[in-house]
């Protein structure tokens, strides 16, 4: 027998085996589907129906990357996603051609002066250089991209002296902002290790902000000596006893450490009017220790701060807070209940209890894992709870008081600056933030499955995302934020960011009439 004969022989029992095995296994789940009582469209169509299953399990990534157009897809669009991965990778928002804003449909525009302020006249401070990594590409091919990484020093486009923020001037430690933009609450659970380190480097190196979500803090979040804003939720992690009660001896030593700058009492995100949860596959040990909870079990917060029953208990639990601290304490909320903002920010005045900041959530906003009855109905969403909340703290002659945080979808530069008309002094995001460390919106975050290692703590699924790659986009991000803020500042008409308010946005409703900021704040807020 030759040897070619013996390998004519092999490849055909191969191909034998091969049939066969085919064979058995359609015959086998033929069965299966006939037999089980689960799903009607199996019993009718036995291994035929199995396709419809794996249509269906692709489908998000079919209509991603195939079937809708650059401005449809929900959270976020495709024209969305890229738009946040160009700042990120490569610092450029540059768009030729045309703008692809469907301008049929209501919404807001920024009113740009006739004489426009000249780069040179605006306020910035340049003078520290920011070391980064930019990508360049050098082959744009039909299967692939081929592209390098170059460093590069690049202009920080940071408030100047005269223009920062000052969070809490009646606090022995105030909390000074030379940025509008930082990072909203996500936990380390929801989150993995190595993406909240890319995010503490990234923030840190762009002189941002990060919040720690309800979770606590990590060692992780201190990595890259960024400011932190430590955020306390009705699970109180971080700062509980074993019991799960307030441990003021724990909130203590948590105030003196020297990059925690601030605290943010949770009542409520935009997408999860309730308290945080986070699946038992996601709970380490190293989780479980920080959180004062046990490992590889579902933690589910209350739903409110057990011992708050009112805005008086609320507003003493913020003095109490300050007090030991010495920082700035502030509140976390929804709108939704319009009577309940008027009487909050009523009995804020009476008590004279004024929180340091106060941050509002738009029912738009994300979340690690909530229901969907809940982010899909409850709480206003942003540019309508903003301006409501801007115009009752004006109301009661509060807004000099209080800083407000504004969250909620807001990833581009215009979106912001629409933010800052409406009344937000700054902002936070988060899901934007997530991209630039590796997200791809796959909608796996409370699974422990993220496929690329951003929202789970697998250490295999982790290991994909690359701190010392994901970290520089991070403060590309950051930085090109803030460039594009003051490219409109000076298309408004003013010197920093700081000064765009009302004055400069119009809203264009389904009727094609106009209203200015002024009026459109004014077409929401009635007396109620």
């Amino acid at each position: 027998m030759t040897f070619l004969s013996v390998l004519q022989l092999i490849v055909n029992i191969l191909f034998f085996v091969i049939i066969i095995g085919l064979i058995v296994t359609c015959v086998t789940l033929f069965i299966i589907d006939k037999r089980q009582k689960h799903h009607s469209v199996l019993r009718n169509y036995p291994l035929l129906g199995r396709v419809r299953y794996f249509l269906e399990s692709i489908g998000p990534e079919l209509r991603q990357y195939l079937l809708l157009n650059d401005n449809e897809g929900k959270p976020f669009s495709r024209k969305q996603y890229l738009n946040i991965v160009m700042s990120g990778k490569y610092k450029n928002r540059i768009e030729s051609f045309g703008s692809v804003r469907d301008f049929e449909e209501p919404g807001f525009y920024i009113q740009n002066t006739m004489f426009p302020v000249d780069h040179d006249e605006l306020e910035i401070d340049q003078q520290k250089m920011i070391d980064t990594y930019l990508y360049e590409i050098t082959n744009e091919g039909l299967f692939d991209r081929k592209e390098k990484q170059i460093e590069k020093q690049v202009e920080p486009y940071n408030l100047t002296d005269e223009n920062q923020i000052i969070i809490g001037k009646n606090v022995g430690n105030p909390f000074i902002v030379k940025r509008l933009v930082g990072q909203s609450g996500m936990s380390y659970g929801a989150l993995g290790q190595n993406a909240i380190t890319a995010l503490s480097k990234g923030l840190g190196r762009s002189g941002s902000w990060m919040n720690t979500g309800e979770g606590g803090l990590s060692d992780h979040h201190l990595k890259g000596d960024c400011d932190i804003i430590f955020q306390i939720g009705p699970g109180l992690f971080g700062v509980r006893d074993t019991e799960g009660n307030f441990d003021e001896e724990a909130f203590v030593e948590k105030s003196k450490i020297k990059q925690i700058k601030a605290f943010e009492l949770k009542l409520a995100q935009g997408a999860k009017t309730r308290g945080g949860h986070i699946e038992g596959s996601k709970v380490t040990e190293e989780i479980a220790e920080i959180r004062n909870v046990t490992p590889f079990e579902t933690v589910n917060s209350p739903n409110r701060f057990e011992f708050l029953h009112n805005n008086k208990d609320l507003l003493e639990f913020v003095q109490q807070l300050r007090k030991l601290s010495d920082k700035p304490v502030g509140i976390k909320i929804v709108v939704g209940n319009l009577n309940d903002l008027q009487t909050l920010i009523m009995d804020m005045k009476t008590l004279n209890i004024i929180p340091d900041f106060i941050t509002v959530d738009g029912g738009e906003g994300g979340t690690g894992a909530t229901y969907q009855e809940l982010v899909d109905t409850v709480g206003l969403p942003l540019f309508t709870a903003l301006p409501l909340l801007d115009s009752e703290l004006k109301k009661h002659h509060l807004r000099d008081k209080v800083k407000v945080f504004a969250s909620g979808k807001l990833i581009t530069p215009d979106q912001i600056a629409i933010a800052l008309g409406l009344g937000a002094d700054l902002v936070n995001v988060a899901r934007s933030l997530m991209i630039n460390v590796g997200c791809i919106m796959a909608q796996q975050c409370h699974t422990n499955n993220c496929p690329v290692g951003v929202a789970t703590t697998d250490p295999k699924k982790e290991a994909a995302l690359v701190i010392s790659e994901k970290e520089y986009r991070v403060s590309n991000y950051i930085v090109s934020l803030h460039e594009g803020l003051f490219n409109l500042a000076a298309a408004v008409g003013v010197k920093t960011p700081n000064d765009i308010n009302e004055h400069h946005l119009l809203f264009r409703n389904n009727n094609g009439e106009l209203l200015n900021g002024r009026q459109y704040k004014k077409s929401l807020y009635k007396e109620y």
